[in-house]
């Protein structure tokens, strides 16, 4: 046992000085990109539990400056913000469970080499990356289908993204053989089932990019919501917290000065409160899926 350690100490690679020093500057390097991303972070989030009148005054700088919650009493008195919330959640459950069945009812087939015309098909998902209809066609037809003021002019109209499409067809190409679904035809196995047997079960790396994705799309969006619907019962969450802070920005010249100072302070302590309010869902959910996120994506993107 210790003539194994004594080998493998002797068989380790020494350093140089040379690499050490490259990695010492590589590292620090990386130290400042670290504080680069990660200061912004912990401004918005000490800004958010400080008071308003240090928020306003520019007084918070690392750590919370007179400790308050007053920010998310606001925000969580308003009850429109639950209502966001909830509305929201339903968004990005339903809609990311819609966008990736598609995506994989269409990324799968187009990645079998048996296809007939799949490069021709091919050709009309990435002619949608380039060219677009416009704003008012695509209005047109989501009235004109019936969806406006509707759930679902939230779930169907963005369903699919063509870049997801050629992701997940990119991985299916690698990580599935054919000789795998070969084998499966000739046992009598039904495409179906061997997509829900086989296919699935091996493609969890992409399936978690496609969910993350799709997630956070349906999480952050808001314009559409502003174009589609108009019952407040119905907004998501970016958009109740886009109104809230419009409605706390808009001052009235018969206001007293106390009172026009005192919701500037308010309206600067909401803007943090919010942004940890509405980011905080992504946060807790992106680290569970990270490590199948970063490897879907070298594979579905990169390879092929």
């Amino acid at each position: 046992m210790a003539r194994a350690e004594s080998t493998t100490r002797s068989l380790k690679i020494r350093e140089s000085i040379g690499d050490r020093i490259f990695l010492f500057f590589v590292y620090l390097f990386l130290f400042f990109v670290l504080l680069i991303v990660l200061y912004p972070l912990i401004y918005v989030v000490s800004s958010s539990f400080s008071s308003p009148a240090a928020v306003s005054s520019g007084k918070v700088w690392l750590y919370p400056v007179d400790f308050s919650l007053r920010g998310y009493q606001v925000a969580f008195g308003n009850p429109q913000i639950i209502t966001g919330y909830a509305n929201s959640l339903y968004y990005t459950i339903f809609g990311t469970l819609i966008s990736v069945t598609l995506t994989v009812l269409v990324a799968y087939p187009l990645s079998r080499r048996t296809l007939f015309g799949r490069d021709a098909i091919m050709i009309f998902i990435v002619f949608t990356m380039i060219f677009y209809g416009g704003l008012i066609p695509t209005y047109l037809v989501v009235k004109n289908l019936g969806m406006i003021d509707t759930r679902w002019a939230l779930l169907i109209p963005q369903a699919i993204a063509a870049w997801q499409v050629i992701i997940a067809r990119t991985f299916f190409q690698v990580s599935i053989p054919e000789e795998l679904a070969e084998a499966a035809e000739l046992d009598g196995c039904s495409d179906l089932r061997f997509l829900w047997s086989v296919v699935l079960p091996l493609s969890k790396p992409i399936l978690a990019v496609l969910v993350l994705m799709y997630a956070v799309g349906q999480w952050n969006a808001y314009f559409d919501a502003l174009l589609y619907l108009k019952s407040a019962a119905l907004h998501p969450l970016q958009l109740v917290l886009r109104s809230i802070l419009i409605l706390n920005t808009t001052t009235s010249g018969s206001m007293e000065a106390s009172v026009m100072v005192e919701r500037q302070q308010m309206a600067d302590l909401l803007k943090y409160s919010l942004i940890v309010v509405g980011s905080l869902p992504v946060l807790l959910i992106y680290p569970f899926a990270q490590r199948y996120f970063v490897k879907g994506m070298l594979i579905g993107s990169v390879k092929g």
